[in-house]
């Protein structure tokens, strides 16, 4: 079932209206899960950072050994002729997407060049300015390199992400805060997470357990241009615990603050809201 309405999808050359079949049972994709993804947004006629967004689903595809088969630079404009659908007050989810059709050695490692590519648009809208959420830990953690390609943006890495989730919703929270191997925080189950002390602000600093995502990127750029002080680096549950704000920065929603963390509550505060207005600032900039 699709997660939005109004969906339409590239496949083999050229565009078709709604969600149509573009995987077949004896791809390797789906037999063996070799599918990476990207997402993009498209809100107040705008797509920030779309062009990194296609540079990264072709990074993610490498990672997994997939063959790559759209530049970047087409990808962009397959997608800005998709969107000539929508209207200018339409908010549109933009997922790019490979897998491996056929298989190599053994049936297991992609073959070379054996590439299948769609992008689906969804009509999912904006999540309301006044959106927040509530974290919990959870017994699961993220993984390393040497176990899992997490220098991707891979669907088989999703059912770690949804067993977090489903541990936070269990106990009545809205998402979780993860540790990576160390025991550290890297991230929650579907973003990536900030925190605010003393009016500096503090993220987790990349160590390849985690994508370090674009909005991210985006967030942290936009608050030291606007004199606000930033720090990546090594972040305990206790670092958050004593924290005066926190917020998590990902695609689909841009920005959500966090209002408690187990049974330590948190005020919407000022950094949080100057975060998202930096960003819509920008965003709407941009040609």
């Amino acid at each position: 079932m699709a997660t939005g309405t109004n969906i339409r999808t590239y496949f083999e050359g050229r565009w078709h209206d709604g969600d149509v079949p573009v995987m077949r049972a004896a791809d390797h994709g789906m037999w063996l899960g070799s599918s990476v993804f990207d997402g993009a947004r498209w809100f107040e006629g705008r797509v920030p950072d779309l062009a990194a967004h296609c540079e990264r689903v072709n990074r993610s595809a490498e990672a997994l050994m997939i063959t790559p088969t759209v530049s970047p630079i087409d990808m962009v404009q397959i997608v800005e002729e998709g969107l000539k659908s929508y209207g200018p007050n339409d908010a549109v989810y933009i997922r790019p997407m490979y897998w491996a059709l056929e298989g190599g050695p053994l049936g297991v490692l992609p073959k070379m060049g054996a590439t299948g590519f769609a992008i689906c648009l969804e009509q999912i809208p904006m999540a309301p300015q006044d959106t927040t959420t509530t974290l919990t830990t959870t017994q699961f953690r993220r993984p390393v390199l040497e176990d899992a390609v997490c220098n991707a943006k891979a669907g088989c890495l999703y059912p770690n992400n949804a067993r977090m989730l489903a541990e936070a919703t269990r106990k009545g929270f809205g998402n979780a805060l993860v540790a990576d191997a160390m025991g550290n925080v890297a991230e929650t189950a579907t973003s990536n997470v900030f925190m605010v002390r003393d009016g500096e602000v503090f993220t987790p600093i990349p160590n390849g357990t985690f994508l370090a995502g674009i909005t991210r990127a985006r967030h942290m750029d936009n608050l030291r241009r606007d004199g606000v002080k930033v720090h990546e680096c090594v972040l305990s549950f206790d670092d958050f615990r004593s924290a005066d704000e926190v917020f998590l920065t990902g695609n689909m929603t841009k920005i959500t603050p966090v209002t408690a963390f187990d049974d330590v509550p948190y005020q919407v505060g000022p950094i949080a809201r100057r975060a998202r207005e930096l960003y819509w600032d920008w965003a709407l900039s941009e040609a």
